[in-house]
């Protein structure tokens, strides 16, 4: 009886990261079925041991588990949507990026073709999977992420976030505002260093310092955010907003771009204006969940 671990699996789509995804799973052992519209992309795979499929019906044929990694959800609809590719019976995770209406309709699409349907979003580059550090966001039903989970382990740390459709896609655009807005504020700091001389990797440890600093603080944030109750147990808003104050004075001075701080002020004194000033920091998020001022 063949091990779980080795079930058959198919790989729609083959550009970079396609083909990573792919490559994972013939590692971890899995017989693994190929199939792109432009076959070219997949010989390296076939001669690593994958199976090419003629068709794409013959490749979502071949195993229980497809994963899709294309252009985009259009892409993904135009190349399922059509007769004759079989639907019914296979679970499908796409892994294609998109946002999470996209994802909660391609849900409704891919069931009412029988088919079972994951959501996700691979938070890595393609050379990163089939390591532990490749993160591979699912939504969708806990007992078909279950099913497959010893598959898609293959590609890195796989998670099932709930059975919404849409929170893969959410988790992704979260990390990126995450990502970003350590980036930037890092950039904000080496530019202001800079005018003084120091270079970049000087300031990076102090930096990398000062962000595991703060993001000690999310859990005690993130309490006071779902409980609606902020008292200012560390610093006031009307506290940060003088120190935000200081950040464009200084940025002015020297010569710095000041937009981003004066992002963060105006959002700060909107709150303050609404009577907020004697609060934690976290009270913002009431600014960030309206649509932008303007």
């Amino acid at each position: 009886m063949s091990d779980k671990r080795e079930a058959p699996v198919t790989v729609v789509g083959l550009g970079l990261m396609g083909q990573a995804l792919a490559r994972a799973f013939l590692r971890a052992g899995h017989p693994t079925t190929v199939w792109n519209r432009t076959a070219a992309k997949a010989d390296q795979l076939v001669a690593e041991g994958a199976r090419l499929a003629p068709t794409l019906a013959e490749a979502l044929k071949a195993s229980p588990l497809t994963v899709v990694c294309v252009t985009d959800y259009p892409a993904v609809h135009e190349l399922l949507g059509v007769d004759g590719v079989p639907l019914d019976g296979t679970t499908l995770v796409n892994l294609t990026s998109g946002d999470s209406a996209q994802a909660r309709e391609a849900a409704r699409w891919a069931e009412r073709r029988g088919a079972r349907y994951l959501d996700g979003a691979i938070m890595a580059v393609p050379p990163a999977i089939g390591t532990a550090d490749a993160v591979i966001l699912c939504s969708g039903p806990q007992e078909d992420f279950e099913a497959h989970k010893p598959a898609l382990d293959a590609l890195g740390t796989a998670t099932c976030l709930g059975a919404d459709h849409g929170l893969a896609s959410l988790y992704d655009v979260a990390g990126l505002a995450m990502m970003w807005s350590v980036l930037n504020a890092w950039l904000q700091g080496t530019a202001l260093l800079r005018t003084a001389g120091v270079d970049a990797a000087t300031y990076a440890p102090f930096a990398r310092q000062m962000a595991a600093a703060v993001a000690e603080w999310l859990p005690g944030h993130a309490e006071q955010i779902d409980s609606g109750a902020f008292p200012a147990d560390v610093a006031s808003l009307e506290t940060h907003a003088r120190s935000m104050e200081h950040l464009i004075e200084e940025s002015e001075a020297v010569g710095v771009n000041a937009e981003l701080p004066k992002l963060f002020k105006a959002m700060a004194d909107r709150s303050i204006a609404a009577g907020h000033g004697g609060e934690e920091y976290a009270v913002l998020i009431d600014e960030f969940g309206k649509p932008h001022h303007g």
